[in-house]
């Protein structure tokens, strides 16, 4: 009987030292590493693979947690896999499942990591245990650094790395050597190694070749936000903001890949065109005198650098050659290849000691050779030069699949799921056939695993494996393109319509574009490659849709890229996957009889002023400045409906919370409630210009409030009026209701916040601290606080048990026009005037991201179900879809129409004046001599034009505009004279404007600052005559140009003396 109990106790051991086993080389984890982070001796850990002990439970838990934190385990079968291993090690069920509740609890209620920001889906998770903890009043962003689980040797490196950065303050080092040598997790490894010493970390790859300019805007975005100006910089202003964040806080700024940005096969290490502005900021940050540093890594030595390290003492070059033999001995026994100690020296040797080439060819001995060093020794041949060769040598090994999986995952560019593959794949494939081709490629080295994202274990390539892939792509397209060999051609996309918009850029510049010089190279004339891909085409259209592949959509890319558009090009009866046509100039383009799919066009909307998403994300909705309501479904990738809603700006929208209902309201005056199922009209009630709608969260009622400062409460099913709150001050522009739908809080014009009491229609609270109008509302989830946004330029935070002032976050440079409170409570979003989102972490109580990319006023912000993405509209005409963990913007939605809000007759007759959403002031021939096109643009608006008018004598241009300038522009130069501003306020909007009929005044009307009158010689304000409760649109003279006409929202006609401005008459009936 002992017997048998010894038995299977060792069995059990066994059992539970392989599954020990497994599970670390799922981690991707040393012995050596796995002890360091267990507090465990190799001795130990190394019993317990062999079967002969098991853990202590403190340790057995332990095992778990990294497991877990390193997604070592199968999606989805967490507990099952934990589970299993627990009794494998001799433990009780009820003891694992007491564990497992812990884990979830504490995984459940653990705070987000401070100050650690995490870029996309690719990226590492936050710094494990073994290095030092972080200071909280720091930022740190990895961003797209992939962990590092095993690392060997370069104990020297890393201390002379220290020595250069700590002690020695050095600004600039750059770690260099050739693809594989490890430089990045050198890099990375000594980065988190010494990151508790910076205030401030931040890595970037530079792999996708980013303009410098770009590089870094991100980078401050992450550094200083709040010192971004509300235009874009240029490139030195770019780089003094960057040095600015250095002098002023000891910051360490890793880029990694840096041989991606210079010119090919050159030996001086010069930078690609367009990449020049890299050396000045080379130049710049180790010249100029700073506490911080800059740390590189290239392939190559750039030559900038070079000169650097001569005239600079505070720029040094760590060289890395081979791992040293120890470190080479460790790599090899992980990788469970044998040999003599002679055997495993001379393999290293033979691969120079490169990392990189001693796991990819560890994998084909235990491959080819049962894991033999000496066998492998005897027969191969091959001297290793670069590992270049060395790819090209396994590239030969590989399998018709998991070629194809390398060659997607260099077009896709960061880590995807298999489901994701599977999408893409023409071919069709199990996923267990997906499977198995990745893990032999993870087994080779070839591919990576990054960072799980919904249970889903997600792929992705080496650095130095991506280059060679993407380069070997662009060269087999490029020779097939020539020879009408349609392999590459229809089997792989160069550039995805559906893929993220910074990696869909990426794809432009380092597939289509390379791809399109390529042709350019050889055929020498763009009319011979534009034929070439025409003739492609051709051929293409006769073939079965479904073998068409990519094929017809990487032609058009490549047309796109050559022409800049596709103006009458005949893409008929082509079977077109995932173009991306947004934006793209096709007048008189034929599609007839075309089978599109994946393929985004420019929709026809313009300004956006309103986003909603339905409580559960079935629905997106966007209302435009024109009044048109576009609904979209599955996550606003298939357009539901559209339809016209109203006659002016569609204000504000809101879903119901059962997702059946969309309520409207509008500028025309008119509340109305929509079927989402069908888009047909339910109800519509007419009161003032409506700013605001929301539905409760119940659903039985819906707020409005709009320019006649009236809150009014609609019965849903009943249709009626139930309630109407007075005493807001002035117009109400924003609503929003308690979750428990017990209070409403209203602002607008009078900079105040009211909290109503439905119950006893009154109001419970007056909140004040605003400077000016308070124009966006959001309640946190759990309904305790209360966000406002305002034209005083700050986001303030109340407490709704006291009314006190929590917070004021600043950081906006212009008016703050809207906030959202995330779902799940732990960030607020505010956007307004500065085209700029920003991201505030509540729970910190500090920032967390500035999102920047749309170019004009963002009116309009909500955040998605899951409170992982934010959806913005602006009058760019664009409804954005950021990602709020990286900052990053995953996908644009772009319009291409414009409204014009006026238009004026030249005295002549001959010529036309326009203004719109555009900003633009446009001329245009009345006489037909200009071919349809504008005869002049002035540019001088940085926001809509509302009003424009001719002088009588022709001389002058007159325009109002949102940006709260009217301007003047003589008629023939087209120069802007003069801006004239309310002196009275700063922010006043302007709307119609008109000359009287001598030319010596000229009249605006405005938002909510009355009738303005100008002396059009002195350039100064004549008199402001209030009467309007509301917006004045339109002002007109009499034609003697003794009295003025105004018109406003509120219905009213007024007739003023044009001399003091005296009110003669108000006429109302409309």
């Amino acid at each position: 009987m002992a017997k048998h109990k010894k038995t299977d106790q060792h069995e059990r051991e066994n059992v539970f030292g392989r599954s020990c086993a497994r599970l670390r080389k799922h981690m991707h984890l040393t012995q050596r590493e796995l002890c360091r982070l267990l507090g465990l001796s190799e001795q130990a850990l190394q019993q317990w693979e062999r079967g002969v002990h098991s853990p202590t439970v403190e340790h057995l838990k332990r095992l778990l947690v990294l497991g877990l934190q390193h997604h070592a385990f199968a999606p989805r079968q967490e507990h099952e896999e934990a589970q299993q291993l627990w009794l494998a090690a001799g433990q009780q069920q009820e003891d694992f499942e007491a564990f497992w509740m812990q884990v979830q609890l504490a995984s459940a209620s653990a705070p987000p990591a401070l100050v650690v920001l995490k870029r996309g889906a690719a990226h590492s998770e936050a710094p494990s245990t073994q290095h030092p903890p972080l200071p909280p009043s720091s930022r740190f962003d990895w961003g797209d650094a992939l962990a590092v689980h095993a690392f060997y040797g370069r104990e020297a490196e890393r201390v002379l790395l220290e020595q250069w950065v700590q002690q020695e303050r050095c600004q600039v080092v750059s770690v260099l050597g050739m693809g594989g040598i490890g430089k990045s997790a050198l890099s990375v490894t000594f980065m988190h190694q010494v990151a508790s010493s910076f205030q401030a970390v931040v890595f970037r790859s530079v792999r996708d070749a980013s303009p410098c300019l770009e590089l870094l805007a991100d980078c401050l975005h992450m550094l200083s936000p709040e010192v971004l100006p509300t235009v874009p910089p240029g490139i030195a202003q770019g780089i003094d903001l960057l040095l600015e964040c250095f002098q002023t806080r000891r910051c360490l700024l890793v880029l990694d890949n840096l041989e991606s940005l210079l010119q090919a096969h050159d030996p001086e290490g010069h930078f690609r065109p367009g990449y020049e502005d890299y050396v000045l900021l080379l130049r710049r940050v180790a010249e100029t005198p700073h506490q911080s540093c800059l740390l590189l890594t290239s392939r190559e030595t750039p030559a900038e650098l070079r000169h650097l390290e001569i005239r600079q003492a505070s720029v040094r070059a760590l060289r890395l050659a081979g791992l040293e033999p120890a470190a080479c001995e460790q790599l090899l026994e992980e990788r469970d290849v044998v040999g003599t100690t002679q055997d495993r020296v001379r393999l290293a040797q033979r691969y120079a000691g490169n990392p990189l080439a001693l796991n990819i060819v560890a994998e084909a001995i235990s491959d080819l050779f049962g894991g033999e060093i000496g066998q492998f020794l005897a027969q191969d041949t091959v001297i290793f030069s670069s590992i270049r060769d060395l790819l090209a040598e396994q590239w030969t090994r590989l399998s018709a699949l998991e070629q194809a999986l390398l060659f997607w995952l260099a077009v896709v560019r960061e880590p995807v799921s298999i489901e994701e593959l599977l999408s893409v794949l023409i071919m069709p494939l199990s996923r267990a056939q997906v499977r198995e081709a990745l893990e032999a490629l993870q087994r080779r080295s070839l591919v990576e695993r990054g960072k799980a994202e919904a249970g889903l274990g997600r792929y992705t390539l080496q650095s130095v494996v991506l280059e060679y892939v993407t380069e070997l792509l662009v060269e087999r397209v490029s020779e097939q393109v020539q020879h009408a060999v349609w392999e590459h051609l229809i089997s792989y996309a160069l550039e995805q319509a559906a893929a993220k918009a910074y990696v869909r850029q990426a794809q432009e510049r380092l597939l289509v574009a390379p791809v399109l010089l390529c042709l350019q190279a050889s055929y020498r004339q763009t009319e011979a490659v534009e034929e070439l891909l025409l003739r492609l085409l051709t051929q293409l259209r006769t073939w079965d849709p479904q073998a068409q592949g990519y094929g017809p959509a990487n032609l058009i890319m490549l047309l796109r890229g050559l022409r800049g558009h596709l103006r009458k090009i005949d893409l008929s009866r082509l079977a077109i996957r995932g173009a991306y046509l947004q934006g793209v100039e096709m007048q008189d383009a034929t599609l007839a009889g075309a089978n599109l799919r994946d393929t985004i066009f420019t929709e026809a909307f313009d300004a956006t002023w309103s986003v909603a998403i339905s409580s559960n994300g079935r629905y997106w909705a966007a209302g435009s400045k024109r009044g048109e309501v576009r609904v979209w479904r599955e996550a606003g990738q298939t357009l539901h409906l559209v339809w016209q809603a109203h006659t002016d700006t569609t204000a504000s929208l809101s879903f119901s919370p059962d997702e059946r209902l969309l309520a409207s309201g509008s500028w025309d005056g008119s509340l109305k409630l929509w079927d989402l199922e069908r888009g047909t009209l339910l109800w519509e009630r007419l009161t003032s210009n409506i700013n605001c709608v929301a539905f409760a969260p119940d659903g039985s009622l819906l707020a409005s409030g709009g320019d006649d400062a009236l809150i009014q409460i609609w019965h849903v099913t009943s249709e009626t009026l139930v309630q109407t709150l007075a005493g807001q001050g002035g117009a109400v522009h924003a609503l929003a209701w308690s979750p428990d739908g017990k209070l409403l809080a209203s602002s607008g014009f009078d900079g105040r916040i009211r909290v109503w009491e439905l119950q006893n229609s009154i109001c419970v609270q007056t909140l004040e601290a605003h400077t000016n109008w308070v124009t966006g509302l959001a309640f946190a989830p759990n309904g305790t606080r209360l966000a406002s946004a305002s034209w005083d330029r700050t986001v303030r935070l109340w407490d709704m048990a006291s009314g006190q002032l929590l917070q004021t976050l600043t950081g906006h440079t212009d008016r703050v026009l809207r906030v959202a409170w995330s779902p799940d409570g732990r960030t607020v979003a505010s956007a307004g005037f500065d085209k700029t989102i920003w991201l505030w972490n509540v729970e910190r109580e500090s920032y967390q991201a500035a999102l920047h990319g749309h170019t004009a006023d963002v009116y309009a912000i909500t955040f998605t179900p899951d409170s992982g993405s934010v959806l913005s509209g602006s009058e760019d005409g664009t409804v954005r879809v950021w990602d709020v963990e990286s900052g990053q913007c995953v996908r644009i939605i772009q319009g291409y129409a414009v409204s014009l809000n006026d238009v004026d007759w030249s005295p002549d007759g001959t010529q036309l004046v326009s203004g719109g959403t555009n900003t633009l002031v446009t001329m245009w021939d009345a006489v037909g001599r200009g071919g349809g096109m504008p005869s002049k643009v002035l540019r001088g608006h940085s926001r809509t034009v509302h009003g424009v008018a001719w002088s009588p004598d022709g001389r002058l241009l007159a325009s109002g505009g949102w940006d709260n300038t009217i301007r003047l522009w003589d008629a023939t130069t087209g120069a802007c004279l003069q801006a004239l501003r309310d002196p009275d306020a700063a922010d006043t909007i302007f709307q119609g404007v008109a000359w009287s009929p001598d030319g010596r005044l000229l009249a605006s009307g405005s938002y909510l600052r009355g009738v303005q009158v100008w002396d059009a010689t002195e350039r100064t304000r004549r008199w402001v005559g209030h009467a309007h409760a509301t917006k004045v649109r339109r002002v007109a003279w009499s034609p003697d140009g003794t009295r003025l006409a105004s018109c406003g929202d509120d219905g009213s006609i007024c007739l003023w003396d044009a001399f003091d401005g005296t009110l003669l008459e108000k006429l109302q009936g409309h």
